[in-house]
């Protein structure tokens, strides 16, 4: 079982491979918090904090970063995602 610690390190690492093309745009994510069993909350900032394609940026490319890289992450949630219309 990993700790909160062992799985924002994970975590981060799989962020680090994204993130060049979310900076391109102005942008990143960070990690809000991390609950016991395993869900964890992350905020869309910069130009992804307010970007009609923050919901196919996190689909397509956080999320799943995070399910291959992350197995033991249960839920992904972003705090801040703008629905698509």
């Amino acid at each position: 079982m990993s700790t909160i610690e062992e799985l924002t390190q994970k975590i981060e690492s799989s962020l680090n491979s994204i993130r060049p093309y979310l900076k391109a745009d102005g942008g990143d994510v960070k990690i809000n918090h991390i609950t016991e069993d395993h869900v964890v909350q992350l905020e869309f900032v910069g130009a992804c904090g307010n970007c009609s394609m923050s919901t196919m940026t996190f689909k397509a490319g956080v999320e799943a970063a995070i399910k291959r890289d992350v197995p033991e992450i249960k839920s992904i949630q972003v705090v801040n995602l703008i629905p698509l219309n």
